[in-house]
């Protein structure tokens, strides 16, 4: 996974790609409104990765007192803007940190 178009040409696909990790997976399950499916990937995860996308999940599920925590463990603020474009932000944001160069 290179980038974020292939990334998003992945959604049509039924499984992940091989070469996601979990907040990635996460990502992609959570693109394919597969809300239990994204959880599963993160919720026993650990890092400030797996919380900006557990609490994005817990947003998006409307536990926001949840969410509120996980953003704190992630060293963020709950975000002003739709969950959508959280999506896309963080998608992008996981990508460049395997392809700097993107």
């Amino acid at each position: 996974m290179t980038n974020m178009t292939t990334f998003l040409s992945s959604l049509d696909r039924p499984t992940p790609p091989a070469d996601l990790g979990h907040e990635l997976r996460a990502l992609w399950w959570a693109g394919r409104s597969e809300w239990s499916k994204a959880h599963a990937q993160v919720d026993s995860s650990s890092g400030r990765r797996a919380a900006w996308v557990h609490a994005y999940l817990h947003r998006w599920e409307g536990d926001i007192d949840n969410a509120h925590y996980w953003y704190r463990q992630a060293g963020r603020q709950l975000p002003d803007q739709s969950l959508d474009n959280e999506w896309h932000e963080i998608t992008r944001s996981l990508l460049r940190e395997l392809s700097p160069q993107l």
